[in-house]
């Protein structure tokens, strides 16, 4: 199959981080060719909306049949359509040239609040394009203007997907950023209700990501995806564009489309350098910093966000008298325990991409010390009870409880264990080569004790 054609219909940004800008970085990254239709150029930065040109509806249908003539269009999205002329003369052309594959971000206002639509342009969304919408993809403020009803909860979201469906749209995704706690995203299809759930991330850099979010359906769109996939891939690639957002700008800095492009890229060289590591760790006598429970070794593609996102030893590194080995080929999602180490550490530096546990004692405490590596700690025993019953919550909390009071990252984090948890050491570090060197060093001074 050739490349996906996918176009933009919206309005361009000048600070490059969203609009047209951001549809065509999304498109691009995740595989499709990009192509667009400009409605209006702004000039716009990180703080606002300084100015707006609408560009004369006869020059926007002119762009439409240029590409659509010539080029092709597999899956189409709108963005700011900023009046009534500009809204009917892109109906007109989407029938026309019968694109069913049609995403409709209902953009009405900018992050910092200025508006990008008139009053008037809303009635012509609503009659002449939200009926030819795939799917529509409204935040809360928009799905409140165009179900005219009140959505301050998850059944609130509900109910304005069932009005909004009711107005046209095949599909409707209410987006639940705006509401409290971790966001939830719901899909109505006309029938059923489905849920999309993701962490919520303590940035202000989240200009584009309705832009983005639209834009990755419509390509996923074009690929084939059924709506159910390309709403979930959607929501996966802007939740890391958000993770790992840039922080240009004095206001709302823009999402990271190459978030998921540098993690992709970069498996081969995870993998390798892991590889290295090891072997240079098996070279040498090891074996006296291996644990009951055994170890391992995990390094995270650039902008991580789960664990299979984490390389690690599926059958872990074991202790084969003074020296260790390991079992099996490296592989991503091997080990969550590793991987959620390294997870938690990144959300406060995402250059630490490593780490490996080793059995803890006093003296390889005072080791560590000697050595002048940054220790901390946490204590078991202040674990709250709601995270303790939680499987896989406990070390996230104690790896949590240390890097919240800091400002940087240890070398070495340690607890001495509690009922049914042994104690033990992590050592973090950037890259593999650097935290098996710590260890390396470690097994040598306790050789001489």
């Amino acid at each position: 199959m050739g490349v996906t054609r996918v176009l933009t219909i919206a309005g361009s940004d000048s600070g490059g981080g969203a609009g047209i800008q951001a549809d065509l970085k999304t498109i691009t990254v995740l595989g499709g060719f990009g192509m667009s239709v400009i409605t209006a150029l702004t000039a716009q930065n990180t703080l606002g909306v300084q100015g707006l040109y609408e560009v004369p509806e006869d020059f926007v249908e002119k762009q439409f049949d240029s590409v659509a003539t010539d080029i092709g269009i597999d899956a189409a999205k709108t963005g700011m359509l900023a009046n009534s002329k500009i809204i009917r003369v892109v109906s007109k052309k989407l029938r026309q040239y019968g694109i069913n594959k049609l995403v409709v971000d209902p953009v009405m206002v900018a992050k910092g609040g200025a508006p990008l639509i008139v009053n008037e342009a809303k009635k012509s969304l609503i009659e002449e394009l939200l009926p030819l919408a795939l799917i529509i993809t409204p935040n809360i403020p928009e799905a409140e203007e165009l179900a005219k009803s009140k959505v301050s909860s998850i059944d609130d979201m509900k109910k304005s997907a069932e009005i909004i469906c009711g107005l046209g749209a095949k599909n409707v995704v209410v987006k639940g950023g705006h509401l409290a706690g971790n966001p939830v995203d719901i899909l109505y299809d006309g029938k059923n209700f489905h849920e999309f759930t993701s962490e919520r991330i303590d940035t202000k850099n989240t200009h584009g990501t309705g832009c983005t979010f639209s834009a990755a359906i419509a390509t996923k769109l074009a690929e084939g995806k059924s709506v159910f996939e390309a709403v979930k891939t959607a929501k996966e690639y802007t939740t890391a564009a958000i993770r790992f957002s840039l922080n240009i700008g004095s206001g709302h800095g823009p999402t990271n489309h190459l978030a998921h492009v540098l993690q992709e890229s970069e498996r081969y060289n995870c993998i390798q350098k892991l590889k290295a590591a090891l072997q240079r760790l098996n070279a040498e006598k090891c074996g006296n910093i291996i644990p009951e429970v055994q170890s391992n070794l995990g390094y995270a593609l650039p902008y991580a966000n789960k664990a299979e996102d984490i390389a690690a030893i599926p059958g872990r590194i074991i202790k084969i008298g003074e020296k260790t080995r390991t079992f099996g080929d490296l592989a991503f999602g091997a080990s969550s325990h590793i991987a959620s180490i390294i997870l938690s550490a990144m959300k406060y530096n995402v250059d630490y991409r490593c780490a490996m546990n080793i059995r803890f004692s006093e003296d390889i405490i005072n080791i560590c010390m000697s050595l002048g590596f940054d220790v901390d700690n946490f204590d078991r025993s202040d674990e709250p009870d709601d995270t303790k019953s939680k499987e896989g919550y406990s070390l996230k909390w104690g790896i949590d409880s240390v890097l919240s009071k800091r400002n940087s990252i240890p070398d070495i984090i340690f607890d001495r264990g509690d009922l049914g948890k042994e104690p033990m050491i992590r050592v973090i570090g950037k890259i593999p080569a650097d935290v098996v060197n710590k260890v390396i060093s470690i097994s040598k001074k306790l050789k001489t004790l």
